[in-house]
């Protein structure tokens, strides 16, 4: 990446960035991507389950993927999944090399990124649907007690753990104004 002054220089693999008298200003998370083993039936998941939308679906392969992720001879498959048309996630199969599972990366205070959190309007509503789909929660639907975290306009936080059919840890969040409807959470 370069940098050209005040404007805008380029995306990364992860975000939008500008610079911007000398400090990077970043305008929104452009994607998720996971790495997995079945692609059919995480594209079956996260589309009929979570209702995402497929919107593109790549091959790649090359020196250039090669330079990007740092390794030899990739060749690879990338679905892309969107449900608001602003963030994606990307569901990337590597055929060549093949895929490393490590140790210890399903629980929770593994360091690293450890979950992807989907927010959803109607949270009992969607619960439902994951249970119905054949979905295991991995606890209770929690509110966030506001004696530990606080959201303005007396927004609540609820949320809830469950994991796709490959282990990776998701979480439905929904933001609640105490009595009067959805809130924007911030």
């Amino acid at each position: 990446m370069r940098v050209d002054g005040d404007r805008r220089v380029g995306t990364s693999m992860v975000c939008s960035i500008h610079f911007q008298k000398g400090r990077i200003m970043i305008e929104r998370v452009d994607h998720v991507n996971l790495v997995v083993r079945d692609l059919d039936v995480m594209i079956a998941f996260y589309t009929e389950v979570l209702t995402l939308q497929v919107t593109k679906r790549v091959a790649i392969h090359g020196d250039w993927v090669d330079r990007v992720v740092g390794l030899q001879g990739v060749d690879a498959e990338v679905v892309y999944l969107e449900s608001d048309g602003d963030t994606w996630i990307e569901l990337i199969h590597y055929r060549a090399p093949a895929g490393k599972t490590a140790d210890g990366v399903e629980w929770p205070n593994t360091y690293g990124i450890r979950h992807l959190a989907f927010r959803v309007a109607d949270m009992d509503t969607t619960v439902a649907a994951l249970r119905q789909a054949g979905v295991t929660l991995l606890g209770h639907v929690e509110t966030v007690p506001t004696a530990q975290v606080t959201y303005t306009d007396d927004v609540r936080k609820r949320l809830v753990y469950f994991r796709d059919p490959e282990g990776n840890l998701l979480e439905l969040c929904s933001y609640q104004k105490t009595g009067r409807g959805e809130g924007n959470g911030k």
